[in-house]
């Protein structure tokens, strides 16, 4: 029996919408990571883009457990001496929400030039209006026991 691999020809990417709204940052994360990966397909193939694109909206609806709130920080080095920028995860929110999806999503992808490409078939929106819907995308639940 010999190793199936698609072809590049033969990959049909789908376009998904995942709702953010009362959803934990960490489930989603990975869950859009999982499908921007093509991990949920039967023709994964570690090597190859085999995952779909992926529509995040409400990103500032997002919940998180515990007080990571407070005490979640995230660090930006403009490369200048004393450049180091520190930002809490609820400035983060309040400023750039879309911000928080994506740097959780980028640190769960693999770090290698595959996962750039992968990277930018994530689309993150604040409301929940998106550009997008010429391409008919089919809505994902999280965790199917919260709705």
């Amino acid at each position: 029996m010999k190793t199936f691999l698609p072809k590049a020809s033969e990959i049909q990417p789908r376009w998904v919408v995942i709702d953010c709204q009362d959803q934990i940052l960490g489930k989603v994360a990975a869950r859009v990571a999982t499908i921007l990966r093509g991990k949920d397909k039967p023709t994964f193939t570690p090597h190859m883009d085999t995952g779909d694109h992926v529509i995040v909206i409400n990103a500032e609806k997002i919940a998180v457990t515990g007080s990571k709130l407070s005490q979640k920080f995230y660090y930006n080095h403009s490369g200048y001496k004393g450049g180091m920028h520190k930002e809490s995860l609820k400035e983060m929110l309040a400023s750039h929400p879309e911000r928080v999806m994506e740097h959780a999503v980028k640190c769960m992808l693999p770090k290698n030039k595959l996962a750039d490409r992968i990277f930018h078939k994530m689309h993150v929106y604040k409301g929940a209006e998106h550009p997008h819907t010429a391409q008919k995308p089919e809505p994902i639940a999280v965790d199917p026991r919260r709705k």
